[in-house]
């Protein structure tokens, strides 16, 4: 599930460039775009604060997955004794 959670999280933090990028180039500018810059910086900046918490929670998946595997190991050893 980690691994998923930090897929996820790269590809809202490319999308949070792209964002960010489109919103200093001249892109917002052209017709027919929407031309909002602070939009974009917006959007970049929500999809970065998303990215960086979907980023924390594959950490603590992770983390977990390793403490509970561990603690199976320490019951398997346990009971071979």
């Amino acid at each position: 599930m980690g691994r998923n959670l930090y897929i996820l999280a790269a590809t809202l933090f490319l999308f949070a460039l792209v964002s960010c990028g489109v919103s200093f180039t001249n892109i917002a500018q052209q017709p027919g775009s929407p031309g909002d810059t602070s939009l974009w910086r917006t959007m970049g900046l929500g999809l970065f604060v998303i990215s960086l918490l979907v980023t924390l929670g594959g950490i603590f998946s992770s983390l977990f997955e390793q403490a509970e595997r561990r603690a199976e190991e320490e019951r398997r050893r346990k009971r071979s004794h």
